[in-house]
Parts: C-alpha cells; structure tokens; sequence
C-alpha cells in the first residue's frame, strides 16, 4: 500500500494536515490548499488517487475534476470528492463528471480508508486486465499460424505467455523454394514493455532479413546486422535480445545456425541427446560483436528442439532449476511420442515445485522421420512468405 501516492486537495488547513497525518500512514502523500495547487502537484508527479474538497478558493473541486478530464493521462486517476455539501445535485454532477466517490464531511477516517483501499484495488484489477489483453494481442502478433510443411519432416510448436507475457517470438519464412529460416528469441524484460519491443524488435529482424536475404544465406552475418540496427537506432538502442537463427535446407538434411545469446538447443534421437555447444553475445551489447555459423547434421530419426528460458528457469520440486541437463533428459523421455511437445512439458510439470510453468514458454520441436522420404516442400508454397499470427499451439507432419 505504501507504494501507492494520494493527493489531498483540502483549503482548511487543519483538515488537510489531519488527513496526510492520518492516511500518510498507509501511503504517500502530498496535498495541495485548492484547483490550481493539485494541478501542480499532478504535474511533477501522477498521483494513483486525488482525494478533493468541493468548495475552495481560486479552483473548486469540479473545475479541477474538469481539468484532469481534458487530458487523457490523467483522465483515468481515481477521484474521491470530500465536501460538507450534502445536496442531491452536487452528488449527481459528480457523478456525471467521471467522479468515483462522494464523501460527505463529517465522516469517520477508516470509511474513507476503506473506499480508498477498495478503488485502488479496482483500478489495480482493471489495468491487469488491460495488460493481459494488451498482452494476449501482442503475442498473437509474435507467433506463427502455421509451421513449415515438408515430406519427410514433422515440426511441432507451442507457446504459452505468462499472463501479459514476456518478450518471446517466433517467426519463419521461405526466402527461396526449399529453403527456410527460422527465428526464435526473447527480448529482455517482463511484461508489456518487454511485449512492445519484442513486437518493434521482429519488425527491424523481417526488415532487416527481407533485405539482407538477397545477398547472403548466412546466419551469422545476419545476425551481426541486427546487431548493428540495434546499436545504432535510437528507438532500439536500449533494446537487448537474445536470437537463434536456423537455416534449414530439408533436402540437404542441414541446419546451419548462429546463436546470439540465446539458450542452446538440443539434438536428439532414440540413442542420444545433446546440447548445441556454440553460442556468442547477445545482440545490442557489443556494436562489434562477432557471430559464427555452425552446422548441425539431422540424420532419419534425429530431432532438433529450440526453447526460450522459460523452459530451463522452471523450479523443481527439489529446489533447482531445471537446467540443460534436465531439459536434455526430458528431451530424451519424449522423443519417439506421438506429441513430443505435450509430454516433455506435461513431464516437466509432473517433476515440478508448482502445478503450472512460471514464466513464458515456447519449444519449437523439428524432426526427420526414420524413413525420410526426399525432402520436397508443398506446392502452393511462395516465396518469400512471413507468418505472424498467434497460434498456441501448432503441429505439422
């Protein structure tokens, strides 16, 4: 409750210190004699509820109240009118303004404690649900309708944001037949900011792939040049990612990547499993941040799982993390199922301290069948083609 900052707009003096006496306990507050006073106050900090008189000199409570209306930063502070003005109309004209309570002197302290408490609480309520959808919008925005289609291949995606959700993202595209490249990475921080700048980060990646794509199939190339956009745009400067980017060329049963920062994926099949060893800087740390390709072979039967951290924080039921070692084992446990995804995240829960994941969550699963066929992709594919939309989960053999 401490954190939360009441204005007092009151011009009896000995009022106005018996109430910052009293609700400074539970909260921080400033208070001001009458209109033009608050509207100060409200300028060098924003209140989260303005507690006000009706009747004062130079500024009443409804000139004020009309005021913070015109602006919409302000429009949505809770407002409590506290006045010895009794009168139906007063309260209606309160009402009509946007006015969320109406307070008639003398009153008792703790009532005007507990309406404060209780709308707080509702404007808390109300801006977690406004994030949640705001949220919910931009990871629609992040994630793929649907995954590539190849004979011989079968893909597997998931994706569960945490309430608002992180910065999490996915994306794919087909710069040329036969060839893909995928995009996985996560944008520092929680929540909405993270959310937006995910959502700004894709759009300079696409930009950058879309151009970039016509002189070079490298990851790591491409990657340094994200790197520089980050570095070197004002809006992106303070924006830090980590990224894994796939080349995939299916009938060359290749994957060529270049790991910026980002948690190393695991190779498995039904004798093995193996974590990805190589990984450089995350981007916009270092403007000359170097990147290098790698390659990873996929054999018939041979599966190649990317995640973001998610995975890798979840808490155990002994205490510890998760880790690349209990990844790689549950990995191992779900390759050869019908639903590998679903089992290695249902099996990761059953060995779970909580009954649900922590944090954002997304596995991104490929594979070659042991009886892979040569490796065509669907005729109605064009290229180059992005897909965004929000899929939770998405499967394709």
């Amino acid at each position: 409750m401490a954190d939360h900052s009441i204005l007092i707009v009151e011009d009896e003096h000995t009022l106005r210190r018996l109430l910052e006496y009293r609700l400074g306990k539970h909260y921080r507050v400033r208070t001001a004699a009458n209109g033009e006073e608050a509207l100060e106050r409200v300028a060098e900090e924003m209140p989260d509820l303005i507690v006000s008189d009706i009747m004062m000199p130079r500024m009443d409570g409804f000139a004020l109240q009309a005021a913070l209306q015109e602006r919409k930063e302000t429009r949505a502070i809770p407002f409590i009118f506290l006045t010895a003005k009794a009168d139906e109309q007063s309260r209606q004209r309160g009402r009509r303004t946007g006015v969320d309570d109406y307070i008639t002197k003398p009153f008792d302290i703790e009532q005007l404690l507990t309406r404060i408490g209780r709308l707080l609480e509702r404007t808390k309520l109300f801006q977690s649900q406004l994030d949640a959808r705001i949220g919910q919008d931009f990871s629609q925005r992040l994630m793929p309708k649907r995954l590539p289609d190849v004979a011989g291949w079968k893909s597997h995606f998931h994706n569960a944001p945490k309430e608002a959700g992180g910065g999490d993202l996915f994306d794919w595209n087909e710069p040329e037949k036969g060839t893909f490249f995928i995009t996985i990475g996560d944008v520092m921080g929680k929540g909405l900011q993270a959310k937006f700048y995910a959502f700004s980060f894709l759009g300079y990646l696409r930009s950058t792939l879309h151009t970039m794509l016509r002189d070079t199939r490298s990851p790591a190339t491409l990657l340094r040049r994200v790197n520089q956009v980050l570095m070197d745009d004002p809006p992106m400067e303070e924006t830090f990612a980590s990224l894994l980017l796939l080349r995939w060329e299916p009938a060359r049963n290749l994957v060529t990547y270049a790991n910026a920062g980002h948690c190393r994926p695991v190779v498995v099949s039904a004798s093995e499993s193996r974590i990805a060893p190589h990984s450089d800087l995350i981007l916009g740390l270092d403007r000359n941040a170097e990147f290098e390709d790698a390659e990873i072979e996929l054999k018939p039967g041979t599966a190649l799982v990317a995640y973001t951290d998610g995975l890798l924080e979840q808490e155990m039921a002994e205490g510890h993390q998760l880790g690349e070692a209990g990844l790689s084992e549950s990995v191992s446990r779900s390759f050869g199922k019908s639903e590998p995804v679903r089992h290695l995240l249902e099996g990761v829960l059953s060995r779970s301290r909580r009954s649900e994941f922590a944090d954002d969550i997304l596995v991104f699963w490929l594979e070659r069948e042991a009886a892979a066929a040569v490796a065509t992709t669907t005729p109605q594919r064009q290229a180059p083609r992005w897909f965004s939309p929000f899929a939770e989960s998405a499967e394709r053999r």
